[in-house]
């Protein structure tokens, strides 16, 4: 006789990671599991398709966890999307649909902020009651996982970048939660080489005439645009005005963020194992 509830789970199953982004993983047994949400500097979507190999963000979390030694196996599942802002997280069915039920989640980073401060009016006020919202509804969802507010990256000018970044403290403050600062880290290596840890993106209209042909087999799109992940092309076009003007990571500034974020984590997991949780 045939089991119709178990196949009727198998199936919903089956197609619910049919529909996930590839990147997600379902649970593994005895793993830690930590959750990524954020907008593009969290996403990497240019470096996923420049460099598909990676290691991406989630990645090398994951692997630098596992270099400890010491440390519980991880899972990294990473749901950041460029250009989204807590709201259209929201909105847009996204959490729903992806984030609310995955099991057996530790902790929860979340890094907003840059697009909330374009899109959503009223920001210095509207940005804090959009994250309260949001933490509440991952306590809901998530009762088990340790929040962690992140504040953004060096994006914006100084000014603008501790205007988005003091909203996040006061939230992480208010809510009692232990905040990750990763802003301080990637500011100081940003000191050690500036423009190293973005990459190039240029209209290909803007090169000038007679190295079009040159600049072609670095663009892509439409309107055809140059993408390069280093620095490999700034001695011909590093004097053009703007091209350097896109401050998202490329790989190297993952790899910041992912050292950064390891580093803070590791010590959480240690308690937490010393305390048999």
């Amino acid at each position: 006789m045939t089991n119709r509830p178990f196949l009727t789970l198998a199936f919903a199953l089956a197609m619910l990671f049919t529909l996930l982004p590839s990147r997600l993983q379902a649970e593994h047994e005895g793993k830690v599991q930590i959750l990524i949400l954020g907008d593009s500097t969290a996403e990497g979507s240019i470096p996923r398709k420049l460099v598909k190999e990676g290691p991406h963000l989630e990645d090398i979390i994951r692997q630098l966890l596992a270099a400890e030694g010491d440390l519980p196996p991880c899972n990294v599942i990473n749901l950041a999307l460029s250009g989204e802002y807590i709201q259209r997280l929201v909105d847009s069915g996204r959490y729903e649909k992806l984030a609310s039920k995955l099991p057996g989640l530790d902790y929860i980073f979340i890094r907003y902020g840059l697009n909330d401060h374009a899109r959503r009016e009223d920001f210095v006020n509207s940005f804090p009651k959009d994250f309260h919202a949001l933490l509440a509804r991952l306590r809901q969802d998530h009762p088990a996982a340790m929040l962690i507010p992140m504040t953004v990256i060096p994006y914006f000018d100084p000014l603008t970048s501790e205007k988005v970044n003091a909203l996040i403290r006061q939230v992480a403050e208010q809510e009692k939660l232990k905040l990750f600062d990763i802003y301080p880290r990637y500011a100081a290596e940003l000191e050690k080489g500036p423009n190293m840890l973005n990459y190039r993106r240029f209209p290909l209209a803007k090169i000038p005439e007679k190295l079009q042909e040159f600049a072609k087999p670095f663009a892509s799109g439409t309107p055809p645009t140059v993408i390069v992940m280093d620095n490999r092309l700034d001695a011909h076009f590093g004097h053009l005005p703007g091209w350097f003007s896109d401050r998202h990571p490329n790989l190297a500034g993952y790899h910041v963020i992912g050292d950064e974020t390891a580093k803070f984590l590791a010590p959480i997991l240690r308690e937490r194992k010393a305390k048999g949780k």
